[in-house]
């Protein structure tokens, strides 16, 4: 077990702040298994929120398991007067509370604010139904809402065949490995968007089927707080972060010293 001297994270915060131009990066302390390594990033990010959130604030919020254990992280809470809208639109009750609208219900309840639902499911069958359902006015309405925040909380997700939205049968573990061979994808941005280790947007047969906002509408929100807890998420993280739409991003110390090193070593091949 290696301990990490508080300085240390520090540093690592200074490097990432410096090199993709972020506003702050939390970095917890790595730790035995992935469940307490969601919960101490989950704990940073509740800290931040507290420190940050104020009367009046609208939050746009996505959905699995890191941003969940936000919402149920158990912390002392200032309350306040803020709105909780869902970024992304409803999951089979099989994903309880990893769904947005739970983790909005949750958040709201937590700060003793409101919470806004995305009437729509997050997953189409095809993307005629997707079209249908971003034309309903009653969709329209939140996800317009939603586009307005001033804050954000999503999660970064990785394309591996164990993926969250594989396990919900969004997609299947062939279609994430071809998206992952064929056009390079390397995560999703709020279990939305697709992009490469660039950061650019990848057009993929899954982006057109989920119901919720996309890259490109997060980028005029002033505080987008990025998770990404998990080991495997490097690069995902590094794809993430180069899409310039992270204000905050939320990892470990072995995740953030992993993402630096590649960051590096892509530079130099690239030059």
């Amino acid at each position: 077990t290696v301990k990490y001297h508080p300085v240390f994270s520090a540093k690592i915060e200074q490097r990432l702040v410096e090199r993709f131009g972020v506003k702050r990066a939390l970095i917890a302390l790595d730790q035995p298994t992935e469940e307490l390594q969601r919960l101490q990033v989950a704990g940073l990010v509740s800290n931040y929120l507290n420190n940050t959130l104020k009367n009046g604030t609208v939050i746009t919020v996505g959905q699995g398991r890191n941003v969940s254990a936000v919402a149920h992280h158990i912390g002392v809470i200032s309350p306040r007067d803020c709105k909780f809208v869902c970024g992304i639109g409803g999951i089979h009750p099989r994903g309880g509370k990893f769904n947005a609208d739970h983790i909005c219900r949750q958040l709201a309840k937590k700060y003793g604010g409101s919470s806004e639902t995305l009437y729509a499911p997050a997953y189409a069958e095809t993307k005629a139904q997707k079209i249908a359902f971003m034309e309903n006015s009653t969709v329209k309405q939140t996800l317009d809402l939603a586009r307005k925040a001033d804050v954000a909380l999503v999660g970064i997700g990785d394309m591996s065949e164990n993926s969250y939205m594989v396990d919900l049968g969004w997609f299947t573990a062939e279609e994430v490995v071809q998206a992952r061979l064929h056009q390079g994808v390397v995560g999703d941005f709020a279990g939305y968007d697709f992009f490469d280790v660039q950061g650019n947007s990848a057009n993929t047969v899954m982006s057109d089927r989920v119901i919720g906002l996309n890259l490109e509408e997060f980028r005029p929100i002033s505080d987008v707080i990025a998770i990404a807890a998990e080991n495997s998420k490097p690069l995902a993280l590094l794809g993430a972060l180069r899409t310039g739409v992270v204000d905050v991003i939320a990892t470990t110390v072995s995740t953030a010293l992993t993402v630096l090193n590649l960051d590096e070593q892509m530079n130099v091949i690239e030059k």
